[in-house]
C-alpha cells in the first residue's frame, strides 16, 4: 500500500537537562545559534528555550528543555537527547496510516505544539497492543506549513530534473 504522506525533513531536535543554562551557554554563547523564543507548559512538565539553526523554510529548531518539576513526568531531561521532530506533509493521514499498521503513539493525540504547529508523538517503545514504535527514540511528527511543503516539492522536482540530465 502506498504511504499517504511524506517526511520532508528535520523540524527540530530537543535536548534536555535538569537545568538548561549549560545547554544555553553551549548552543547560544559558544556555537552562536539564535534564541527565538520560549515555551512553558506545566501539563507537559517543560520549560524550554527555542533556538534557530539555519534560515527560511529549511531552518531547524533546537529546543533546550528543562522540567518545570524535576520529580514529575514526563522527564524532559532524560534522556538528554529528548526527541527529534520531523516535518510531515499530512499529519492526520500519517497518524491514521501508522495506527492502522500498529504504531504506538503517546497519549494526547494531535495537538498544538510549542511552535504553533500541530504535532503528535510516536512512543519510543512498543507494547503488547502495538508492534511498532520509535525503537527507543521519541519521535515528534510535525504538520509542515504550506511554505515548507512547497519548498520541499520544488527541491525534489529540481533533484529529479538534475538526475535526468
Amino acid at each position: 500500500m502506498t504511504r499517504p504522506f511524506r517526511i520532508l525533513g528535520i523540524q527540530q531536535v530537543a535536548l534536555g537537562a535538569a537545568d538548561r543554562s549549560a545547554l544555553s551557554a553551549l548552543w547560544v554563547d559558544t556555537l552562536g545559534l539564535t534564541a527565538k523564543g520560549t515555551y512553558r507548559s506545566e501539563r507537559e512538565n517543560v520549560d524550554e528555550q527555542i533556538l534557530s539553526l539555519g534560515t527560511g523554510v529549511h531552518a531547524v529548531e533546537i529546543d533546550l528543555m528543562q522540567p518545570v518539576d524535576p520529580e514529575a513526568r514526563p522527564r524532559v531531561d532524560k534522556p538528554a537527547l529528548n526527541h527529534i521532530g520531523l516535518w510531515v506533509d499530512d499529519l492526520p493521514g500519517a497518524v491514521e496510516w501508522l495506527e492502522q499498521r500498529g504504531m504506538r503513539f503517546t497519549p494526547g493525540g494531535i495537538r498544538r505544539g510549542a511552535s504553533g504547529h500541530d504535532v503528535c508523538f510516536i512512543h519510543p517503545r512498543a507494547d503488547e497492543a502495538h508492534a511498532l514504535s520509535g525503537e527507543g527514540v521519541l519521535i515528534e511528527l510535525v504538520q509542515a506549513p504550506a511554505e515548507v511543503i512547497e519548498a520541499h516539492r520544488i527541491d525534489r522536482h529540481e533533484a529529479e530534473e538534475d538526475a535526468h540530465g
